[in-house]
């Protein structure tokens, strides 16, 4: 399970892009995002890099999140 705190996310199309964008790297990934929160947890078998790489392709910035 990989956490992160995810930059600039408003809205459901936000929401929609960063999950359409993960799937597109691993179609088997789990993505859960708390928009209030500006966070997300992926199960996916990608690295943190590939999946932080992944949610920039869709034009959020994204990191770790504390105690990840």
């Amino acid at each position: 399970m990989h956490r992160f705190k995810i930059e600039g996310m408003s809205c459901g199309h936000c929401v929609a892009a960063v999950t359409r964008e993960v799937l597109t790297l691993d179609p088997d990934a789990r993505v859960h995002i708390d928009l209030a929160r500006g966070q997300a947890e992926i199960e996916s078998a990608r690295t943190a890099d590939q999946l932080i790489a992944a949610i920039a392709e869709a034009g959020y910035a994204a990191q770790p999140a504390p105690n990840a």
